[in-house]
């Protein structure tokens, strides 16, 4: 007997408000508006100096690897169910309700946190610019303007992320050339760098030995985060189920093209010894051109990819929190739309948690930064553990019930293999935590934070709504 269709739409159905106005060029700008911000610009030069410079190097690719898996992952659930709230929606299906409450908060305080790291830094260069003028002032300032920036229709919200965006890329481009123009002497007054600082001697390539390497991985992992925002966007694009491979092909290769050649290009030029967060390694390269309109140009670029980041995070969670209340796991409220169909509630109570910012007052900004870039980094592990561990079991419950290979038009690879590295590789990174004494503060708050979100869901919400604690899969 020839085995029954599956319909998708029925295993994990999708919410009814949103408007599908999104094309594919706005969905990949949207990711990688997500993506390369403040992790690349100014969190590139804590990771130089930390692992050196081929240990940037490969700590980067090994990153770009990893995040291709995730998103092989992703991407077989999105084509199949293309909902708003992505994997938060998934993990409720298919690994249990609790999985799905505790995934949806973790990934909002997630981004939350991330729109902190990005005023910060923001901050920084605003501040670097009118030392007169406080960091929590810009960090206010900015909050204002991303709230206005959401609150307006999806379709001219992913019109300005995409130039936003652009100018983002046209800027890496730029630099990558500039920079290679330092190295082999055709630009600046130093004469030509080649590939000094990929010389042995004053500590050779690993300067600070492989295992620092290791321990910048939750940095790195930091600087793709965002990569998966094409799952919760595809909730609001036109015919995912064509753009979404397509987007995340392209998606990865231009992430990784422009991650690696920047670094290439950053360690090729910055001694690590001389890299940090508080000024842009970027603005480094273009100071030491001679060219000192060129580095505040770049730190504007900075500046402005920090927005864009910081944009494109708030756009997530306020659709993440649509996508909870819908399903009961967020309060009513939240799932309310305005005339111009967005959740404008998600964005109010995102940018009030994302006020943390504020703490650059009481401890050094470069402190902070530092913090919030390894929590993002770890709870950004946990997520793309939830991603693959979803494939996984969606796979499972796809062929018990019938379901054929062929019916899905888009299938991760090598299956099960790429979903189980993709989880064995991030519970790695995050144990690095605890070998990291400047970080151990991130993995003692961070995890207890989810378990904390896991026993409200079991002990409280659960009751109070009524509702199961697992889904039977069987």
């Amino acid at each position: 007997m020839e085995a029954p269709n599956v319909n998708l739409s029925e295993l994990c159905p999708e919410r009814v408000g949103l408007k599908r106005d999104m094309k594919s060029r706005h969905l990949i700008m949207i990711s990688i508006g997500g993506t390369i911000g403040t992790g690349l610009f100014l969190g590139s030069g804590q990771t130089i100096g930390q692992a050196g410079p081929l240990g940037a190097i490969l700590a980067y690719l090994f990153g770009g690897l990893l995040m291709y898996l995730v998103l092989l992952c992703l991407a077989e659930l999105t084509v199949a169910m293309p909902v708003a709230g992505s994997f938060q929606s998934y993990a409720t299906r298919f690994i249990s309700p609790g999985a799905g409450f505790t995934t949806g908060w973790v990934y909002w305080i997630n981004w939350a946190v991330c729109i902190a790291a990005d005023f910060t830094a923001a901050g920084i260069i605003m501040h670097n610019w009118f030392p007169a003028v406080s960091v929590s002032f810009w960090c206010l300032l900015f909050g204002v303007v991303l709230a206005l920036l959401n609150l307006i229709s999806v379709k001219a919200y992913g019109e300005a992320e995409f130039w936003f965006a652009s100018i983002k890329v046209i800027a890496i481009i730029g630099f990558i050339v500039a920079g290679a123009g330092l190295m082999f002497g055709f630009s600046g007054h130093e004469g030509p760098l080649g590939l000094t600082n990929f010389q042995t001697g004053d500590g050779g390539l690993f300067p600070t030995g492989m295992k620092a390497v290791f321990l910048t991985m939750i940095a790195v992992v930091y600087s793709f985060q965002g990569s998966e925002l094409v799952g919760i966007a595809a909730g609001e694009c036109e015919d995912p189920g064509q753009n979404v491979p397509r987007v995340i092909k392209g998606l990865t290769l231009r992430i990784v093209i422009f991650y690696v050649l920047a670094m290439i290009v950053l360690a090729g030029t910055i001694p690590w010894q001389e890299a940090g967060v508080l000024e842009s390694p970027f603005a480094q390269v273009f100071g030491r051109m001679g060219l000192p309109i060129a580095e505040d140009i770049m730190s504007f670029v900075v500046l402005t990819s920090a927005l864009s980041a910081g944009n494109s995070a708030l756009y997530a969670c306020s659709r993440l929190l649509w996508s909870m209340a819908k399903d009961g796991q967020a309060p009513s409220w939240l799932g309310k739309l305005n005339s111009r169909g967005v959740p404008f509630n998600g964005v109010l109570i995102t940018l009030a948690l994302a006020c943390i910012s504020l703490l650059t007052e009481e401890f050094a900004a470069s402190t902070v930064y530092v913090w919030l870039m390894s929590s993002v980094g770890l709870t950004g592990c946990l997520i793309w553990i939830i991603i693959a561990w979803c494939q996984l079991n969606f796979r499972k419950e796809f062929l018990a019930l019938g379901g054929k290979l062929a019916d899905l038009t888009f299938r991760t690879p090598l299956y099960p293999i790429i979903p189980w590295i993709a989880i064995l590789c991030n519970v790695g990174i995050v144990v690095s935590l605890y070998f990291d004494e400047s970080q151990q503060i991130v993995l003692y708050t961070g995890l207890p934070v989810v378990v904390a979100i896991y026993l409200y869901y079991i002990f409280v919400h659960s009751k109070r709504e009524g509702k199961p604690l697992a889904v039977n899969n069987s």
